[in-house]
């Protein structure tokens, strides 16, 4: 397993890249905008970690700007932790026998979602290419939120 990302959910790009960057002294490494999902991905590193941060993009932070306006509630703003995994369908039956319930299955190979006992969302990625999709997980429904 390996350290990803952190997210967290901002609604005002220039004043979140202010402070992070201008401020917290983050760098922008990276940027990719959605208009079919209606939100940009900003993602920052550490200075110290900006190169391995290219190699691995690992370990930086998420700004994620929902395009349509949203009250975030509840801690909502910040997002999940991220990990990659060596075989994101033994991880997930490895953590549902241990009784994690899974969030969003791995449908497509490569990425799932559930929760800690705090309700953080963790979110597990496919070290490389995706596996090919297989059942159970393929018609496995989603369960809650993440």
């Amino acid at each position: 397993m390996r350290y990803l990302h952190t997210m967290v959910r901002v609604t005002d790009v220039d004043a979140s890249l202010d402070f992070y960057c201008n401020k917290l002294g983050l760098e922008e490494v990276r940027r990719t905008e959605s208009e079919k999902g209606r939100f940009t991905l900003i993602f920052l590193a550490a200075p110290r970690d900006k190169t391995t941060s290219a190699a691995s993009r690992a370990p930086e932070l998420e700004l994620t700007f929902n395009w349509d306006p949203e009250a975030y509630t509840g801690g909502r703003n910040f997002g999940h932790l991220a990990y990659k995994v060596d075989n994101i369908y033994e991880t997930c039956q490895r953590l549902m026998d241990a009784g994690v319930t899974i969030n969003r299955p791995p449908r497509d190979g490569n990425m799932a979602f559930v929760r800690s006992p705090d309700n953080i969302s963790i979110e597990l990625l496919q070290e490389g290419a995706p596996l090919p999709p297989q059942e159970p997980w393929l018609s496995m429904p989603n369960t809650g939120v993440w």
